[in-house]
């Protein structure tokens, strides 16, 4: 299938985008973000943030693509939230830290349309425990103790099963520094490596290597793995973001099997949120 292009329009109140892809990092694979659905517009600032407007295109807005449903699900428009007073976005200049100033709940991807919100995954701050519920009982206690070393500042998360019977479930870890967010996905998650920490129910992990396309969000990095087969009555894929002093984790889950195009375009809009 077709990737649809990203259009992009250049903040009026802000300094020149970046443009240097984010660096590969050692024993990590980089998967470059697909960009599936998502078409940037720059909308005027709202006090001192300028807002961005990603939007869905319709297939027959774009010369060449079919009508008929490639699976893709539809989000609501989505808006950059604005910013405190004086203060930069996280990748531009003057930003040298990295630091997201904006609320991280108004950085979460809201729930696409039909989808059953979970209840206990509303958009909100959430503790750790909750956070740490989708590893495994023994992970938990280590994962914790990791958290405590590495100066969380907060969670939120959101989550919600859409009418094809996939659950999603998004959480945005924010750190005081880069260093701290880093620290916590090598060390602790050991992200890529033989032995890092799956999600709960999974046996088995193998990276998903290659996405529809290659551009790339600037300055933000996803991680994206599959459970591998056999497995059991649901199958999970998940992807780890970075994106300067936050982290994010995406989990879908379906019965039967996970679908590719909604978990890219998932990670490819959570994706241009944080960065």
């Amino acid at each position: 299938m077709t990737a649809q292009t990203i259009e992009t329009v250049e903040p009026v109140t802000e300094g020149p985008a970046p443009v240097a892809a984010a660096p590969g990092r050692t024993h990590r694979v980089l998967w470059a973000v697909a960009r599936w659905t998502a078409a940037v517009v720059v909308c005027g600032g709202v006090g001192a943030g300028t807002a961005m407007g990603i939007t869905a295109l319709d297939r027959t807005d774009v010369p060449g693509l079919a009508t008929e449903s490639d699976g893709r699900w539809e989000y609501p428009r989505l808006r950059l939230p604005a910013l405190p007073a004086d203060r930069p976005r996280p990748f531009t200049p003057g930003n040298e830290g990295e630091i997201h100033y904006a609320d991280a709940r108004q950085l979460l991807l809201p729930a696409p349309a039909g989808a059953t919100v979970d209840p206990k995954l509303t958009g909100g701050w959430v503790s750790e425990d909750a956070y740490l519920a989708g590893y495994g009982k023994e992970e938990r206690t280590r994962l914790k103790a990791a958290l405590g070393d590495t100066a969380l500042r907060h969670i939120a998360a959101r989550g919600w099963t859409t009418p094809d019977g996939t659950t999603t479930r998004i959480h945005l870890l924010r750190f005081s520094s880069v260093a701290y967010a880093d620290r916590f996905r090598i060390e602790s998650l050991k992200s890529g490596d033989a032995d890092e920490e799956l999600p709960l129910g999974v046996a088995e992990a193998e990276i998903i290597d290659g996405a529809s396309g290659d551009v790339r969000v600037p300055e933000v990095t996803a991680y994206t793995y599959q459970e591998k087969k056999p497995y059991g009555p649901e199958a999970t894929r998940w992807a780890y973001i970075t994106a300067g002093d936050t982290l994010a984790m995406v989990t879908q889950t379906r019965k039967g099997g996970t679908l590719a195009v909604p978990f890219q375009q998932t990670i490819a809009l959570q994706a241009q949120l944080l960065g």
